[in-house]
């Protein structure tokens, strides 16, 4: 593949991260470029290096270590500690998500690594914070998403709490945490000083809630569960048709309208009880039984194109291999194929951010490494020589 020159690409990164949150941010900046060394633990004395091995190959880790190297280092030991610091030397971000006071104890915080390189932006996400009642505590998505309110406003009304299907806080926080460190670097242009920066999966997660959220903080209005249907507005939801379920969103007043003139549904138009969108959300069980009436009897890609045609947002729910089959989805080429360790082609699943006249950009350019796969290169890089790398690994510090 030719070599492609990506807006990142003049920034190093030293990947400090585990599990999702963490991982996803560094993610969003190897995508673009950023030269990304993964540090790890070395392999420990009876560890089977075959499981490791798997697991290093399985759809998740692929997904979220692409295009990085690897370094193996024991972080716990002097000489780990004095080769990171000297690797610190020549980086502009560190990313990690240890518990909060892990980074103290290891020595390897935002202020001791300033010492060395004070232009270096260092980004932390935590479960809770960096401090506070639950600074301490260790944080995992299911728990964030109980702990924000989020599975309180998902799923059917009477049912109880329902978590989403995606590790949405990790992930969000990622993202955020990606944004806060391009923000830092754009910064740092002016200032030619690093920054700490950080976030949590609660932060993250109260963030994402949005609207939610802030019906609550303006209006001290608590939210419920309302399933499929939008919160606030009417018609907007699951509906049936006659060979499947679509979402169809005719709330506004224009695609209520023309949702009412495409299905031959005027007498809708006609009641005062859905003459605006209060009155259609006072009365939304009654308006959905007379909506799933008329979808009922017609078929999902009637629907969806007539629909559709008429200004009125309509879609068929899809399995995860039907959303695949659709004819946008590959147009937009989200997978993108990768052969990892000659095992055979698969496909990832690219940045969703495009940049068209950057030729290559979207393409998945290494495949998530071996465990320090990269070791000798990246010493090699800092000066050190054959005898000190093998001494290193004869030692376990790498």
């Amino acid at each position: 593949m030719a070599k492609v020159l990506l807006p990142l690409s003049r920034f190093r990164v030293i990947d400090l991260t585990a599990a999702r949150a963490g991982p996803t941010a560094v993610r969003v900046l190897a995508d673009w470029g950023a030269k990304v060394i993964k540090i790890e633990p070395p392999l420990t004395r009876g560890s089977n290096p075959k499981s490791v091995e798997t697991r290093r190959h399985d759809p998740d880790f692929q997904n979220l270590h692409r295009n990085k190297r690897s370094l193996t280092l024991d972080l716990k030991s002097e000489k780990g500690k004095m080769i990171f610091f000297k690797l610190c030397e020549k980086t502009d971000v560190i990313v990690e998500n240890f518990r909060s006071e892990v980074k103290y104890r290891l020595g390897i915080d935002y202020g001791a690594v300033k010492e060395i390189n004070p232009r270096i932006v260092y980004g932390s996400i935590s479960g809770f914070g960096q401090d506070g009642p639950y600074g301490k505590r260790p944080g995992v998505d299911q728990i964030v998403q109980g702990m924000s309110g989020l599975m309180s406003i998902t799923g059917e009304p009477g049912r109880g709490p329902m978590r989403v299907g995606i590790a949405i806080s990790d992930s969000s926080a990622g993202i955020l945490l990606a944004n806060g460190i391009l923000i830092a670097l754009l910064d740092r242009e002016v200032t030619g000083q690093g920054r700490w920066v950080h976030t949590s999966l609660l932060e993250s997660m109260i963030n994402m809630m949005d609207f939610q959220a802030a019906r609550w903080t303006v209006a001290r209005h608590v939210p419920p569960q309302v399933g499929n249907d939008h919160p606030t507005m009417s018609p907007m939801g699951v509906f049936n048709a006659a060979d499947g379920q679509v979402n169809i969103a005719a709330s506004s007043p224009k695609m209520f309208r023309n949702f009412c003139v495409a299905l031959s549904a005027s007498h809708l138009l006609e009641n005062p009880n859905y003459s605006n969108n209060y009155q259609r959300a006072l009365h939304r069980q009654e308006l959905n039984r007379e909506i799933n009436e008329i979808t009922e009897k017609i078929p999902m890609e009637v629907l969806v194109e007539k629909l559709n045609g008429a200004g009125c947002p309509c879609g068929p729910i899809y399995r995860i291999d039907q959303a695949f089959a659709d004819p946008q989805v590959p147009h937009l080429e989200v997978s993108k194929p990768i052969d990892p360790a000659g095992l055979g082609p698969i496909g990832l699943i690219r940045t969703p951010i495009n940049m068209p006249d950057i030729p290559g950009a979207s393409e998945i350019r290494q495949p998530a490494p071996e465990l320090g796969q990269h070791s000798d290169e990246v010493l090699a890089g800092l000066g050190y020589d054959e005898a000190e790398i093998s001494g290193f690994r004869e030692a376990g510090i790498i």
